[in-house]
């Protein structure tokens, strides 16, 4: 298993800060699992920044919650902010 770094784990605890967010204005998590058949585990995983959401997994939780994927991707790009890269230029 690959180490994530300081970026990698910034980027995903921000991720799941959003998607918690969109999600807890709508329904519990266990709901979300339930009625579109998502992992409550790895749902929960992703909220909690443990874990990398595929994009695949994006676009099904976006869609669950009735927001378009790109909702989610603007508000991250706004919350990592212009100045951030993974890669040192």
């Amino acid at each position: 298993m690959q180490q994530k770094d300081d970026k990698s784990l910034y980027f995903a605890k921000i991720l799941g800060e959003i998607i918690k967010e969109y999600r807890c204005k709508k329904c519990s998590i266990n709901r979300l699992a339930h009625e579109y058949d998502l992992d409550v585990g790895n749902t929960s995983r992703i909220e909690n920044g443990l874990i990398d959401a595929k994009l695949v997994t994006i676009w099904k939780i976006a869609e669950a919650l009735k927001i378009k994927p790109s909702e989610i991707i603007n508000n991250l790009e706004d919350r990592l902010g212009e100045n951030f890269h993974f890669f040192d230029e």
